[in-house]
């Protein structure tokens, strides 16, 4: 049997090795230069240069849409739309956020911090560069939690609407405590295991070649770290507390056949929402639904909802329960 003092000294070992095993996040630098959105570089608030992708109206741009991509993808998941768009009279900026595409630290996780301070540097350099111009935020996935968490912060600069495709939500109020105790144990002893997904059976869309192409892109990232997980929980927990606080217009997007985020969390994110954010529920839509077989229909409701706040698809939800199961 241990002793008082050998069972003392364990747990002293065992709080140090947690210490030193905890998630890594990324720091800002040191620096503070101009911001400066350039044709393919956002020079952020400490001169980070993060990767940008700019799809241009070929007149003045009747809106402009800031694209926040979702986890282990990059600016390269809007070039459908966003090259769609183009056509409408709208200009698409997207951006490789911090740990993502060819940013810097590919794989480590950047940090809400860092996430909204970049998004918010981005808007207003936008600003600047497209005067007099109504900006959207649109969010994929973990960018629309990203969205979510950003315009309902202190100081971000004001938006003239917002748009969540799919957005990410299944955070800490849905895990159970299995599921939650695994994850934090995980993320402060071993933070960089990595996952695949691999083996779950879970599927993103019904467009097969795209997902072969994303299977053989090199910056959409296969492997992520379970710190980086651990910090998509972390955002996805901020995204569903921040619900009630989104500023309006708002265009919320899902597809009844979505696998990766379940519809208990999104019928419940519906239920916190302002009464006046539109919802929309495509019955042949997955996770990735501009990029599903049936996206131009997609990319057609987001442009007309900017333009005239009208749905040509007529797929709008108006009241509660969105579903009548929730799985």
């Amino acid at each position: 049997m241990f002793s008082r003092y050998q069972g003392a000294f364990l747990s002293i070992l065992l709080i140090l090795f947690v210490a030193a095993c905890s998630p890594v996040v990324q720091e800002a630098r040191d620096v503070r230069p101009t911001p400066a959105l350039n044709s393919d570089t956002l020079i952020s608030f400490d001169g980070t240069k993060l990767p940008v992708k700019i799809w241009k109206a070929p007149e003045k741009p009747l809106a402009l849409m800031i694209a926040v991509h979702g986890m282990n993808d990059y600016s390269n998941a809007f070039a459908y739309p966003a090259s769609w768009w183009t056509g409408q009279g709208i200009t698409t900026i997207a951006y490789d956020q911090r740990g993502f595409g060819t940013s810097v630290q590919p794989g480590i996780w950047p940090g809400q911090v860092l996430m909204i301070r970049d998004l918010a540097t981005l808007v207003r350099a936008a600003r600047a560069k497209y005067p007099d111009v109504p900006v959207y935020l649109i969010g994929e996935s973990m960018g629309g939690a990203v969205v979510m968490t950003a315009v309902t912060s202190d100081d971000f600069p004001k938006v003239d609407g917002i748009i969540l495709s799919a957005p990410a939500v299944w955070g800490w109020q849905t895990l159970n405590i299995f599921y939650k105790s695994a994850l934090w144990v995980a993320a402060h002893t071993t933070p960089s295991t990595r996952l695949t997904g691999r083996g779950l059976g879970i599927q993103a869309s019904d467009n097969i070649s795209m997902l072969r192409n994303l299977g053989a892109d090199p910056y959409f990232i296969k492997e992520t770290r379970i710190d980086a997980v651990y910090g998509l929980v972390d955002i996805m927990d901020s995204a569903y507390d921040a619900a009630e606080k989104i500023p309006t217009p708002a265009l919320m997007l899902y597809g009844a056949k979505d696998q990766l985020v379940p519809r208990g969390p999104v019928e419940d994110l519906a239920a916190r929402l302002p009464e006046d954010v539109d919802i929309v529920i495509y019955d042949d839509g997955w996770h990735m639904l501009m990029r599903d077989l049936q996206g131009p229909k997609v990319w057609r409701d987001i442009a007309d909802w900017i333009k005239i706040r009208k749905l040509p698809s007529g797929n709008k939800v108006a009241t509660l329960p969105l579903f009548s199961d929730k799985k």
